[in-house]
């Protein structure tokens, strides 16, 4: 009876070991490493003390993360399946949505505005009316900078391309170099553009905050700059790496806002920009995380006004329910 017992004894010591060594392994065997990638401007900022916690190992998840200068360079990443989550232009998600048989879906919202107008060599500008007769430096034709421009023009009484001009440049750095160069100029920039310009036009003021002047319209939406999507089979088959992403964007996002110093140094380390540029812009850069029905209620809106404007802007035709996940 007391070899039998022994026996017993030793079976349930082994079941235990076999069971706790099975639980320790299942969470390795579920882990996973996200490939992120980002734009050199605001949609990458939020991301920096996510960054920063995976490299020091203090975070949740982990992370191989690739900054790109255009999102012409990450998006054939994203859709061959090297790149898992990216955050780009938030019209560009709808269009790869939509050449992709919906493969592509939205999981947050990671910058509102950061399009302003400013002037060098005068305070002409005080309001969109002021901008009648008006020629403005700016890049991004054909991109979701020139229908926000054409639709805020529209909603204050003016036409693009009649009553205001726009002299289109391929970079930001062309519109610094002829603001130097003249006495008066008007130009649309990006934050932390703006900054940078700042720092190299004397006399360049910020004229108008074009968030402020969308928000004035009251039209249901809010200007949606940038938008984090992810493949939709790595959504599928990763969910808690994906939520986990949430949680921590969303952690990180709150902290570049509240430690201007810390966050203005990481976003150098990440080599997005300069620190002193970034503690200057951060506070104009609208960076946010809105995920769940805050992320589809204030994306759809604006993408719906951006189809309005043109289609082709939003990829032919809106998205469908399935582009927002929500994870609610």
């Amino acid at each position: 009876m007391k070899r039998l017992i022994c026996v017993c004894l030793i079976l349930m010591l082994l079941v235990l070991a076999l069971t706790g060594c099975a639980a320790k392994e299942t969470p390795a065997q579920e882990d996973v490493t996200v490939r992120l990638g980002g734009l050199k401007g605001p949609t990458s900022i939020g991301m920096v003390k996510l960054l920063s916690d995976a490299e020091h190992g203090t975070g949740t998840g982990r992370y191989e993360f690739q900054l790109a200068a255009t999102a012409d360079e990450l998006t054939p990443l994203l859709l061959k399946g090297d790149l898992d989550i990216v955050a780009i232009p938030s019209n560009l998600g709808s269009v790869l949505y939509n050449n992709s048989n919906g493969a592509i879906q939205a999981v947050a919202v990671n910058a509102l505005g950061v399009l302003y107008i400013t002037e060098k060599g005068g305070e002409a500008i005080q309001s969109v009316a002021d901008l009648k007769g008006q020629t403005i430096l700016a890049t991004g034709k054909g991109s979701v900078t020139e229908y926000v421009l054409d639709y805020l023009l529209k909603e204050n009484g003016l036409v693009l391309g009649t009553d205001v001009n726009v002299e289109w440049k391929s970079e930001n750095a062309e519109i610094v170099t002829e603001m130097t160069a003249t006495q008066h100029a008007v130009a649309m920039l990006p934050q932390p553009y703006v900054t940078v310009a700042q720092g190299q036009v004397e006399g360049l003021r910020i004229a108008l905050d074009l968030t402020k002047e969308w928000d004035a319209l009251d039209n249901g939406s809010r200007l949606t700059t940038a938008t984090v999507v992810v493949r939709k089979s790595f959504a599928e088959q990763h969910p808690e790496a994906v939520k986990n992403f949430l949680a921590e964007l969303q952690a990180s996002v709150e902290y570049v806002n509240t430690n201007l110093e810390e966050a203005a140094a990481l976003v150098e380390q990440y080599g997005i920009t300069k620190a002193a540029v970034a503690k200057t812009a951060i506070p104009y850069c609208n960076v946010v995380c809105l995920t769940g029905d805050g992320m589809k209620t204030n994306l759809s809106a604006f993408l719906n006004i951006l189809y309005e404007e043109n289609p082709k802007a939003v990829g032919g035709t809106l998205p469908a329910e399935d582009y927002y996940l929500t994870y609610e």
